[in-house]
């Protein structure tokens, strides 16, 4: 559907996510990639998307009850769930282990991550597929010595099945990723020769970067053909499995915000929007500096423009998506179309601040759209739900 048809359909602020975007998206990744790649797709970059991203990828990584909760609602298929997090609740984890005999796999991030899933498989006489997630120098994942410790076990009901591993996002740097594979490449080699096991897996999370800004530059091409060569440069009878959300996500998604005043004075040309930085996490506060992909509603020519301060609706001074962008014409009325907005814009913003209205969600494929959440009270949230006397 057209930005005009949607823009004629719902009502500012709200975020519209293109299926046939996502699965053009989700093609062009696994065709840059070894043919023998599989996607897990990190449902925590956008829950909307995921009734249609399950079934081009091979797996949905879950970091929170609350995401299962949503694939529990959407039937998504318990094979393809990989369940991970750095905090895993007991009573959480217990209702996961007794109730689905099917779910995928399971993450294990510290050695009391490894005793909760060791102790509740064996209350409920189960076996469980488990990924060890290794640390990369910050909060998350087990050190050597603790995945070392686990593999002297060899616990009859974990079902070891390999490794994740993830540093960082927006990785663009070909030496870091060439480390990580070595180093990865290395220690896969002497445990499987220490301990005569074998590791079938290994979960990469490639933090693959996104563009969202006309003054940044990536050549992404270049960029899956390196991680293709290095891909190929682990033992051939490994599964690679390639975690992404961003990259998945971002190009599906667009937002729409209304201006609804101007103003000028000394310190330049103000547009307020309905929408804010909370609603755009990555353009707000330090970002404003650059110019995101947008376009405008109604289209305006490049000539005679002004320069504009593009402003949110939070009563804080931090509330600028963009400084001084040129504008012909600028009028209220106008719709500013950000685009790249599929990922985590949606649920990473301050969105509670103020008690402003949640923007609208609406889903577009092939020209068929549909409303899949309405403009939503906040203030319902931030209300305290006592009676003073």
């Amino acid at each position: 559907m057209s930005y005009e048809e949607l823009i004629k359909k719902y009502e500012t602020p709200f975020y519209a996510f293109d299926f046939q975007v996502l699965r053009e998206r989700i093609d062009y990744i696994k065709n840059s990639l070894p043919q023998n790649t599989a996607l897990c797709y990190a449902v925590k970059a956008n829950t909307f998307i995921i009734s249609e991203a399950q079934k081009h990828v091979e797996r949905l990584e879950v970091c929170s009850e609350g995401e299962f909760e949503v694939c529990e609602a959407l039937g998504v298929d318990m094979e393809k769930i990989v369940l991970s997090g750095v905090y895993k609740t007991p009573n959480f984890i217990r209702r996961v282990i007794e109730q689905y005999d099917n779910l995928g796999i399971y993450t294990v991030e510290s050695i009391s991550q490894y005793e909760l899933l060791k102790n509740l498989a064996k209350e409920f006489d189960k076996k469980i597929n488990v990924l060890v997630r290794l640390n990369s120098k910050n909060q998350f994942g087990v050190t050597e010595e603790d995945f070392r410790q686990i593999l002297e076990e060899k616990n009859e009901r974990i079902s070891l099945k390999g490794i994740q591993y993830f540093s960082t996002t927006q990785k663009s740097s070909f030496k870091k990723l060439k480390r990580e594979f070595d180093y990865l490449s290395q220690l896969i080699n002497r445990i499987e020769e220490e301990y005569s096991i074998k590791i079938h897996e290994l979960e990469y999370g490639t933090g693959s970067p996104v563009c969202y800004f006309k003054e940044e530059s990536f050549d992404e091409e270049e960029y899956f053909e390196i991680l293709s060569q290095l891909l190929s440069s682990l033992p051939t009878d490994i599964k690679i499995t390639l975690e992404m959300g961003r990259s998945i996500a971002a190009s599906c998604g667009t937002y729409y915000s209304k201006v609804v005043d101007k103003k000028s004075n000394k310190a330049g040309n103000f547009a307020i929007i309905d929408g804010g930085m909370n609603h755009l996490v990555y353009f707000g506060q330090s970002m404003a500096m650059k110019h995101p992909y947008f376009e405008m509603y109604p289209h305006r020519a490049d000539d005679n423009a002004e320069l504009w301060n593009i402003c949110g609706s939070l009563c804080t001074v931090n509330d600028i998506l963009v400084k001084s962008l040129p504008v012909t014409n600028l009028d209220t009325g106008d719709i500013l179309i950000f685009k790249n907005t599929g990922a985590y814009c949606m649920c990473e913003g301050i969105s509670l601040f103020l008690s402003r209205e949640l923007p609208a969600v609406v889903i577009d494929d092939n020209g068929n759209s549909q409303l899949v959440r309405n403009h939503f009270k906040t203030s319902q949230l931030n209300k305290p739900n006592f009676n003073l006397k």
